[in-house]
């Protein structure tokens, strides 16, 4: 199983970038898919988070500027930044909770390659 994740690069506060993140491998069910954030000398902390059946949810700092979507016929979760500040910077991880097809009872926990977002003037 791979986790692809692309879309980062440098934004100019007020801008907006759009990342995504494909699953691949013999995937039977992809359960919740995720964005993880971590920034310079701070902890990993969740973003946003979305189920198979669309449910979604973001942290308090991002509510009202990013929004989380999924194409479950793609395997592939989005996630649209808007309004972007200073503090949005950080390296940005894909992450999915799935089931195999052949471990089809057991939940994986799969993280993707980080993708660096920056903002800055």
């Amino acid at each position: 199983v791979q986790l692809q994740a692309c879309g980062g690069g440098l934004v100019q506060p007020g801008g907006s970038l759009r990342l995504s993140c494909e699953v691949s491998g013999d995937v039977f069910s992809i359960n919740v898919m995720g964005w993880y954030r971590q920034a310079p000398g701070k902890q990993r902390e969740p973003v946003a988070t979305i189920t198979i059946g669309g449910i979604t949810n973001l942290a308090d700092s991002v509510k009202g500027r990013f929004t989380i979507s999924r194409d479950n016929a793609k395997n592939t979760a989005y996630l649209q930044m808007n309004s972007l500040k200073p503090d949005d910077t950080a390296v940005y991880y894909c992450n999915a909770k799935l089931n195999l097809r052949r471990s089809r009872t057991y939940e994986f926990n799969y993280w993707g390659q980080g993708t660096q977002v920056t903002v800055s003037s």
